[in-house]
């Protein structure tokens, strides 16, 4: 049951936005020790385990057998290939810059809607995803640098994966909550990265230890903590008080990644930032059936315990 006044429940989605924010400049700081492929397996091996030994308190159920072929997909492109593409272009693209690339990520989800799933497409939802598609371009042609051009797109790709996640999601979250969802997606990514797993072990003697810190932050806070108070937050707030809440996370995130790493964006990035933002926020309006339409798209539905937007 939502309860409008409950302020635990503000106080989760706070606590969720401030940790998905914080992930990117993590993922720069973690990238020093350990590489893409070292930070993408640890990172998501830790929230595995940490996630695993609070299983009994979540109430996660076993899930079913015919549903493991969309498991298997939303772990590979939700986690799997996310964090292999977000980890690889955040090494030529700063924090803030790539969480206004990601916020992206409904455009996508949208739009494989509608292709595969048979959701219609509201004149609003075109010109919003052309809108943030064309901020995307800003962004990734606003350097000369062409390692920072194929850079911005890996973590555009990165922010396709994750629309591919969203669309896979929604028939699962028609039986499961949005946490067992969540923690499935999450159990199958690690399993696609454990041929990995060997590089990244030998990686941790001479890892510096800021670096080792940022991976077992990842792990145990954005991808594990921050599942679990979102879960709470859209239990018991409206969807779309829930997810406007991370509209907040590039703007968090731009701060974090100034007072820990001392980034500072570019004009023509902030610029083409806002420009995204804008258009997905145009994706999320019109009347309550359209948007109603883009929460399924997003793999959100009402009557469940909530979604993810990992990072």
């Amino acid at each position: 049951m939502r309860s409008p006044g409950d302020p635990r429940a503000s106080l989760a989605l706070a606590v969720t936005v401030v940790l998905w924010a914080a992930a990117f400049p993590a993922i720069r700081v973690g990238l020093e020790g350990y590489g893409v492929a070292g930070l993408s397996v640890l990172r998501l091996a830790v929230a595995s385990v940490a996630l695993g030994l609070v299983v009994p308190l979540l109430h996660v159920r076993l899930p079913r057998v015919r549903d493991l072929p969309l498991i298997v997909l939303c772990g590979l492109a939700g986690m799997t290939a996310y964090q292999l593409l977000l980890n690889w272009g955040e090494v030529h693209v700063p924090a803030g810059t790539a969480s206004l690339l990601v916020t992206t990520a409904p455009v996508f989800s949208v739009l494989l809607a509608r292709a595969f799933l048979g959701e219609r497409l509201s004149w609003l939802k075109v010109a919003g995803s052309a809108v943030a598609l064309s901020g995307s371009a800003v962004i990734a042609l606003s350097s000369g640098d062409a390692r920072y051009a194929a850079a911005a797109w890996a973590v555009l790709a990165a922010a396709f994966v994750q629309g591919v996640y969203h669309c896979a999601c929604k028939p699962l979250l028609r039986r499961y909550t949005g946490l067992e969802v969540a923690c499935y997606a999450m159990w199958a990514g690690t399993v696609f990265l454990l041929p990995l797993a060997p590089s990244a072990l030998l990686a941790i003697p001479a890892a510096p230890l800021d670096a080792s810190l940022s991976v077992l932050f990842l792990g145990l806070f954005p991808s594990a903590v921050g599942f679990v108070t979102w879960g709470y937050g859209v239990a018991r707030r409206s969807i779309a008080v829930a997810t406007a809440s991370l509209y907040l996370v590039p703007a968090v995130a731009l701060g974090v990644a100034f007072c820990w790493l001392a980034e500072r964006p570019t004009l023509s990035e902030l610029v083409g930032g806002l420009i995204s933002v804008a258009g997905v926020a145009l994706i999320s309006a019109g009347p309550r059936s359209a948007r109603r339409a883009a929460q399924a798209a997003h793999g959100r539905e009402p009557s469940r315990t909530g979604d993810l937007t990992s990072t």
